[in-house]
């Protein structure tokens, strides 16, 4: 991760050591340029797999819970492995070259994720591989992103299609993509480790701003953007997260469809994520709990995942998973070991 320009040139060129960067010192300034104009977020610790040969096509569309056969060459969708029991256990891009398909995962998640595609792994021609030391990627975020890709690349691309691009750029080769950043449309661009921190500054001078972690969680919690291991782990189902756009419904079988079809039929979520207003701005921990008077009883009824400062309601605002019968807007809940209240709102991105 990018922490200070001292600490990036400071890094070795061949493997750049980066930290986690909070905020580049301005949380007001960051938030205006993904809002008005375009900020730049450091995802060079996300991890990687390849999946090749003859049947990784047909495995991966087996296992997986959205379209992997139909994808086109160079075509880019989000996705999932799901458990037995419908539920999440892996978030990830996918993104085909012929008989060779990427998953670009969250940080920390290759690893586990490998071994979770090598459980279904019998005779078939497909190897897994590792490939997070390569990939470093960084992405693009506002209303005028495209503009910077544009100015960076010398040329537009054309989002809809959701396929990468390759470009040589100033003696780099970059490859661009369309991609979900912070729950909104936005860019990821690679161009490996190596130039990674030549990537960044050029970025930046084509027009973006550098934002910090800060930045984006405020962002994604506005947008409902779940994050992977923070606000969905193997214990929410996809729909509980609101994840329907990486899962098929029509693609047949899978790990996990029965469950999924099943609960897209008739129903039956215990519990989904909602935006929550908090009536002050004091930061809440993960695993507050919700809860509401029953009968002059509180009675626990959902739990915060996700916190972060808004500048749209100008307060706190969390990610959280509320109960079935206590999710119409406008319901107020206390906090479990907190002070305030919070309340049900649309999610204000």
């Amino acid at each position: 991760m990018f922490e200070a320009r001292g600490a990036r040139l400071g890094a070795r060129p061949e493997a750049p050591d980066f930290a986690t960067a909070l905020t580049f010192g301005d949380v007001p300034a960051e938030y205006a340029a993904a809002r008005e104009g375009a900020c730049l977020f450091d995802q060079t610790d996300r991890g990687r797999l390849r999946v090749s040969g003859s049947e990784a096509a047909s495995f991966l569309h087996r296992i997986l819970a959205n379209e992997v056969r139909a994808l086109a060459d160079d075509q880019v969708s989000s996705n999932l492995l799901l458990t037995p029991k419908g539920k999440v256990r892996a978030m990830f891009e996918l993104t085909r070259k012929g008989d060779t398909f990427e998953a670009s995962t969250p940080p920390g998640a290759a690893a586990e994720f490998a071994a979770a595609i090598d459980e279904f792994l019998f005779t078939e021609d497909v190897t897994v591989a590792d490939t997070s030391d390569a990939h470093a990627p960084v992405e693009l975020f506002g209303p005028r992103a495209d503009a910077v890709v544009a100015a960076f690349a010398g040329r537009e691309f054309d989002s809809v299609t959701h396929t990468e691009v390759s470009v040589e750029v100033s003696g780099m080769r970059v490859r661009i993509a369309p991609a979900t950043v912070a729950g909104r449309a936005g860019w990821r661009l690679d161009a490996g480790p190596t130039h990674a921190v030549a990537l960044w500054d050029a970025l930046c001078a084509a027009g973006a701003t550098p934002a910090g972690i800060v930045v984006r969680d405020i962002l994604r919690v506005e947008n409902g953007a779940a994050l992977f291991g923070v606000d969905v782990d193997d214990n929410v189902y996809p729909q509980e997260a609101r994840l329907d756009a990486s899962f098929s419904l029509d693609k047949g079988c899978y790990v996990g469809q029965e469950v999924v079809a099943k609960i897209d039929t008739y129903g039956g979520l215990n519990k989904q994520m909602f935006a929550l207003r908090i009536d002050h701005d004091d930061p809440l921990a993960r695993g507050t709990k919700l809860f509401v008077d029953d009968d002059g009883e509180a009675r626990e009824v959902g739990i915060i995942t996700s916190w972060a400062y808004s500048f749209a309601l100008d307060t706190g605002v969390a990610l959280g998973y509320v109960k079935r019968r206590h999710q119409a807007l406008g319901t107020r809940f206390t906090l479990g070991d907190a002070p305030g209240t919070a309340e049900r709102v649309d999610f204000p991105g």
